[in-house]
């Protein structure tokens, strides 16, 4: 047996900075876990959700959130919602299969994606130069998501409140997506 430990780290090394008000957060402890429907589970699935978490299964583009207001639930696409929420510990997947039993497939993601928190009064204008979505409040309000592109790469977009989104992008990515929304801010304030 080897005496080689393997640790997880986070992919930014827990990255935080602020600028004139504006927030840039690696978010360290989130998971986030893949479900998916089953052909014709879509009635058992909806019953797991109001069972297990007080909630609805999210439209594609919308978000709920867990009676306890711990879990938000991302409509990614028809059939697939990501969970999202902090969780220490490498069974964020298993913590929710076990809510779901044969109502849902779920698939730990939690290492294949890097989140950032951007926020402060300047983030839309930060983020309106490199996301091709219109982020203003009256297009974009709070608890809503999106999977678009920012600087060439794949990214999924979350309003978590008035002035602060969430981002999401490849793990693998990462240091370009920080550099891409470094930039942005550089270039804003």
């Amino acid at each position: 047996m080897s005496d080689t430990a393997l640790y997880s780290t986070p992919a930014l090394d827990g990255y935080r900075a602020e600028t004139d008000g504006l927030l840039v957060e690696e978010l360290t402890r989130l998971a986030i876990v893949s479900i998916a429907t089953p052909l014709g589970g879509d009635k058992a699935l909806a019953d797991a959700f109001q069972k297990s978490f007080g909630a609805d299964v999210p439209e594609t583009g919308r978000v709920t959130v867990s009676k306890d207001g711990k879990i938000r639930f991302l409509g990614m696409a028809p059939g697939q919602v990501f969970a999202v929420f902090n969780h220490d510990g490498p069974d964020a997947e298993a913590r929710l299969a076990k809510e779901f039993s044969d109502a849902a497939y779920t698939t730990d993601q939690t290492d294949v994606w890097v989140a950032l928190r951007v926020a402060g009064t300047e983030v839309v204008s930060v983020l309106e130069r490199i996301c091709p979505l219109d982020l203003h409040k009256d297009a974009f309000p709070a608890d809503r998501c999106a999977r678009t592109v920012m600087e060439h790469m794949a990214a999924i977009v979350l309003r978590d409140g008035e002035d602060g989104f969430a981002l999401l992008t490849a793990r693998s990515s990462a240091r370009s997506f920080l550099h891409a929304v470094e930039v942005s801010i550089e270039n804003v304030l």
